[in-house]
């Protein structure tokens, strides 16, 4: 994927042109893999139903003259476009050997960081070792045993 339009373009969810006479509107490309379209639809229907700034997209569209059909696409296209930065610039995530040292230092055991945190040793554990993969887990760690560094 070379840019936004391709991924895009790669989900089914480029506008294609749809105009006739003196109507100028777009429709989305029926191509594409059809399980990453319908992924952006479920996060548009759970998007357009819980979150307040998407609600209030879809109230000023509608009032605009828009159809829920053309709201949905263009929030498709939104969210296509979210993905790809997501995908093409991750998060930067701390490395389990990192969190292991920075808690060892600090003097702290598993089982009082983990009290901490909310979660299990285990859990933790598997984090420090790699053996598993939790970045939400990861970031608050390196939060809360690093918090001057970690903004």
């Amino acid at each position: 994927m070379g840019s936004e339009a391709a991924f895009a373009a790669l989900c089914g969810a480029s506008p294609v042109q749809a105009s006739s006479g003196k109507v100028t509107r777009h429709r989305l490309n029926s191509g594409g893999d059809r399980q990453a379209n319908n992924a952006l639809w479920r996060i548009v229907l759970v998007r357009m139903s819980s979150d307040p700034r998407t609600k209030a997209y879809v109230a000023r569209r509608t009032l605009e003259g828009k159809a829920k059909k053309e709201i949905i696409r263009c929030l498709k296209r939104h969210v296509a476009r979210e993905i790809f930065r997501l995908l093409t610039n991750p998060a930067s995530v701390p490395v389990g050997a990192e969190l292991r040292t920075a808690r060892l230092n600090a003097s702290i055991t598993l089982a009082v960081a983990a009290e901490a945190l909310g979660t299990w040793p285990i859990r933790l554990s598997e984090l420090e070792r790699g053996v598993a993969h939790d970045a939400e887990l990861a970031h608050r760690c390196q939060l809360w045993l690093r918090p001057e560094q970690a903004a």
